[in-house]
């Protein structure tokens, strides 16, 4: 894989997470209604793998504390 090939990648990688990031903010808005800055900070420090989890939570939670526990 050449520096760039690994350049790219990590672009779209981070992209992605980006992408994850703003989806689920903006789920759990819709959901919830406004959403405290802790959460809006818990997610911005969350891996892809996390993201994801409480992305397929958000579906079945009567609550924010229940996207998050777990």
């Amino acid at each position: 894989m050449t520096t760039a090939d690994r350049l790219r990648a990590e672009g779209e990688a981070r992209g992605e997470a980006k992408g994850r990031r703003e989806a689920l903010l903006e789920l759990l808005s819709l959901k919830f209604g406004g959403v405290p800055a802790t959460v809006v900070s818990t997610v911005g420090d969350a891996d892809s793998a996390q993201l994801k989890a409480w992305s397929a939570r958000v579906l079945t939670a009567g609550s924010l504390d229940e996207v998050f526990r777990g």
